[in-house]
């Protein structure tokens, strides 16, 4: 019996509180059955929801039931959600903030690069929303973290370091690959991309010392010297706690256990509590296990 060979998606909302919104992008995703949302995770803090999407290789990028059904996410979004209307203490570019496509169960990077761009044409012409490519989607490979540098994404824009309201300005920074020219105020902009497989980890600190919880942060990461292919930022995560959020680019160099022994060394500098750290998805084995879980049931039932 020849492997399935599987996509995976993951869709970033910026929303969590407007659950008649949630439950309008969730039937959307519904329509097309065969990529099945496999997880969600909610912040209400934060005022963002991921969501996990698995399907079967398609023919081609155009019939992915993957891009199909990711667009219908992002098209129920834009309806539903003003991003002039939005706060949060997590940074966002758009309502769909952030989509990323990944190769699982022996797929490559390339077939899902292809669908990648596929769906950032969809969006950018059907959607009218300024798309940006990153990763293997992009012809440079530019990075996730360049393009959000470029656009301002890191700059917190009122008190309490929260993001209010929509972006900044209608002129972009940078030119976007697909899409009109200027950013929709009340829709934002899209980044979509195409990486291995990245794993979000989260340590929160009680403390209220902003300054002192970004220099952990930046000790931890590659960029700042400290773990490698680990990327993070201090993010403010309710009262008395402050989240050293992190992406695990290559679990390989560095995992949740290497980060949350990082924070707490650093921590313990700067007299601080460290709480225990928690991922914010499924394991790649357990999407996988989950998706044939849900094809079964699906098969048994027809």
């Amino acid at each position: 019996m020849l492997k399935q060979m599987l996509a995976c998606c993951k869709v970033y909302i910026s929303e969590s509180r407007n659950k008649a919104a949630l439950e309008a992008i969730e039937m959307a995703a519904k329509l097309i059955p065969e990529a099945p949302i496999i997880n969600k995770f909610e912040d209400a803090t934060y005022n963002r929801v991921g969501y996990t999407l698995v399907s079967q290789i398609g023919h081609g990028p155009d019939s992915s039931p993957l891009k199909n059904a990711v667009f219908e996410m992002a098209k129920a979004a834009f309806e539903a959600i003003d991003l002039g209307l939005h706060c949060g203490s997590h940074p966002r570019l758009g309502v769909v903030d952030h989509i990323c496509f990944h190769p699982l169960n022996g797929s490559s990077l390339d077939c899902v690069a292809g669908t990648a761009k596929s769906l950032a044409a969809d969006v950018g012409s059907g959607l009218q929303v300024a798309t940006f490519l990153y990763g293997a989607a992009h012809g440079e490979r530019r990075s996730l973290d360049m393009i959000r540098r470029e656009l301002g994404y890191f700059k917190p824009n009122a008190d309490g370091n929260q993001w209010v309201g929509s972006l900044q300005s209608e002129a972009l920074q940078l030119k976007p690959d697909e899409g009109p020219p200027r950013a929709v105020m009340r829709k934002g902009v899209v980044v979509i991309g195409a990486t291995e497989w990245v794993d979000n980890y989260n340590v929160p600190i009680f403390s209220t010392d902003m300054d002192a919880v970004r220099r952990i942060a930046k000790r931890v990461s590659g960029r700042g010297g400290g773990l490698p292919s680990v990327q993070s930022m201090a993010l403010a995560h309710g009262k008395g706690m402050i989240e050293v959020a992190c992406n695990l680019v290559d679990t390989s160099k560095a995992g949740g256990e290497d980060v949350q022994q990082a924070v707490e060394r650093l921590a313990r500098v700067e007299g601080m509590e460290v709480g225990e750290g928690y991922y914010t998805d499924l394991s790649q084995s357990k999407i996988i296990e989950s998706y044939f879980k849900l094809a079964e049931l699906a098969s048994n039932k027809n």
